[in-house]
């Protein structure tokens, strides 16, 4: 947490908080090499929970996951974390999920699929069934 991301406090601004959700999303489309993801997937829906302050200097770690995959949205969820600084424990600062819906650079701006590349670069893979590795094999 920098001067421009507080209040006269000290205590963090809730854009603040927008933007770091939406730095872990472009670090996830670009880790997962999505091409063409900015400019066609607007936010149609957001929504926060916030729960405890986040101060000047402090260390912020965000975790951000893609909830469900839709025809044409997407919806992730986040949280954001303020480490621990000063003698105060780490907490969670804020918590939520947003939507977004592909809208292909085109002159109608209508909602269209996602591109089949998209989805399987930015679906999680579904976890191992209990008992088993992530290959099928049992475990010891």
């Amino acid at each position: 947490m920098e001067w421009p991301d507080t209040d006269a406090s000290g205590h963090y601004h809730n854009s603040a908080v927008v933007r770091f959700v939406e730095a872990a999303e472009a670090a996830l489309v670009r880790e997962r090499g999505v091409a063409g993801y900015f400019g066609a997937a607007p936010r149609v829906r957001y929504e926060v929970d916030f729960t405890a302050p986040l101060w000047f200097q402090q260390e912020v770690t965000t975790v951000l996951a893609v909830e469900r995959v839709g025809t044409s949205s997407m919806t992730f969820r986040f949280e954001v974390w303020g480490e621990e600084i000063d003698g105060r424990p780490r907490q969670l600062a804020a918590s939520g999920r947003y939507t977004v819906v592909h809208v292909p650079q085109r002159a109608d701006r209508a909602s269209a699929p996602w591109p089949a590349e998209w989805i399987t670069a930015l679906t999680p893979a579904p976890a191992p069934r209990a008992g088993t590795g992530g290959d099928g094999s049992r475990q010891p």
